[in-house]
């Protein structure tokens, strides 16, 4: 029989342990920015190389953006990265070690199935908001996050919606795999199929802030634009990186000879 004066032994924290304060999952989907496999819509006019040099710099900026908001606690979040094709691959790697995210295997047929995978993955962690945001929206600002967690505190899901009929983040507080079902992927349908299936399985649903995301010619002429008009103020008021800022000078001056 055992004694009341022997306690049983608390078992040991696990090794991560003082990482798991926040509830909530930072996802950022990013295929690698291998030429010929990102970015496809902008070639022509962009070769290929330049296409998947644009892409890679989106990856740095969304990295290094909330890298600075989680460290500086403005985002309560951990944060991870989906890779495709595969996490094993030296640019992931690289990422993994100088921006202190952690690696994900995208593992799906379609976008849909990668992203209820990812986030069924994260809840079994424990997490109680799992937040996915694609890489195409290099200036979306950290108010969109702190907006996207304060409608998951009293909806289902949060869409943040494309100017393009599609979507730039979706947030859930639960699985959801019929959520992603019969979505068509780059339409301009994705976002209002994903509010009809939300609807149809009785999850309420809260949109942010619309921003555009950067798919064609068109979205990328309009960021170079929007690019031309940031580099007009103060270096600590701009938006852009210094990188992607000089990427798009480039691309600008190179697709007038074209």
């Amino acid at each position: 029989m055992r004694s009341k004066n022997f306690a049983t032994p608390a078992a040991p924290p696990s090794p991560d342990a003082s990482r798991q304060a926040p509830h909530a999952a930072l996802v950022i989907f990013a295929k690698a920015p291998i030429p010929g496999e990102v970015k496809t819509r902008l070639c022509p006019p962009l070769t290929p190389d330049e296409a998947a040099t644009l892409h890679g710099s989106f990856v740095l900026d969304m990295l290094e953006r909330t890298k600075l908001a989680v460290t500086t606690r403005q985002l309560p979040f951990h944060r991870y990265l989906a890779c495709a094709p595969s996490s094993a691959l030296v640019f992931f790697k690289i990422m993994e070690e100088r921006q202190g995210v952690r690696l994900l295997d995208q593992v799906g047929e379609d976008l849909g199935q990668r992203m209820h995978r990812t986030s069924v993955d994260l809840f079994v962690k424990g997490y109680k908001q799992v937040v996915i945001v694609g890489t195409d929206v290099p200036t979306l600002p950290l108010s969109v996050y702190q907006e996207a967690l304060a409608i998951l505190a009293c909806s289902d899901v949060v869409l943040g919606p494309a100017l393009d009929g599609g979507y730039y983040l979706i947030g859930l507080t639960q699985p959801a795999g019929k959520l992603f079902a019969g979505v068509p992927w780059s339409t301009d349908q994705a976002l209002a199929v994903t509010q009809q299936n939300a609807t149809t399985l009785g999850l309420s649903v809260g949109l942010t802030t619309a921003w555009r995301d950067v798919d064609t010619v068109a979205d990328l002429q309009l960021l170079i634009t929007e690019c031309r008009e940031d580099n007009k103020k103060p270096k600590q008021d701009r938006t852009f990186s210094m990188r992607t800022a000089g990427a798009l000078q480039l691309l600008a001056t190179r697709l007038k000879a074209r």
